[in-house]
């Protein structure tokens, strides 16, 4: 497995696997769609988000991007394609994505979780922070979480 940098042009080959991550935890038809606006990564956002795949054989398995300005930022997106749960490729990003946070002088990065998604986060050593409005479903909360590097 290759972790790097991502490029611009790959933005859309990223996106993908970010909605089919979402659809992976059983939402209801209509919800995946309604998360394309906020799951699309886009060419131009690339380099500023610190956009990192990691790929197998010239295809990406998931992503991560650290986001924000120190001193607040984010592990802004995290996604793993289903075809590749339970290979370690979550726990591959995370450390990257949490030394790249670090490098570019962020002290608590901060995630907003998917349900799901929280115990892994909670494994990698976030802790729960609160709850945020979901910008996808009225009247959903997220597990908003933070990593003190």
């Amino acid at each position: 497995m290759l972790l790097r940098d991502a490029r611009p042009d790959e933005a859309g080959e990223l996106t993908e696997p970010a909605l089919r991550s979402k659809a992976h935890w059983g939402y209801d038809a209509a919800f995946v769609p309604s998360c394309r606006e906020e799951l699309t990564v886009r060419p131009s956002e690339v380099g500023e988000r610190r956009t990192a795949p990691a790929e197998r054989e010239g295809r990406a398995l998931g992503f991560a991007t650290v986001d924000g300005r120190p001193p607040d930022g984010a592990v802004g997106m995290m996604f793993v394609d289903p075809s590749a749960l339970g290979q370690g490729i979550g726990r591959a990003l995370f450390a990257p994505a949490l030394a790249t946070a670090r490098a570019a002088g962020f002290h608590r990065p901060t995630i907003e979780a998917d349900p799901n998604a929280e115990p892994f986060h909670r494994a990698m050593g976030a802790v729960r922070i609160a709850g945020t409005p979901s910008g996808s479903i009225p009247g959903r909360v997220l597990p908003p979480m933070a990593v003190t590097l």
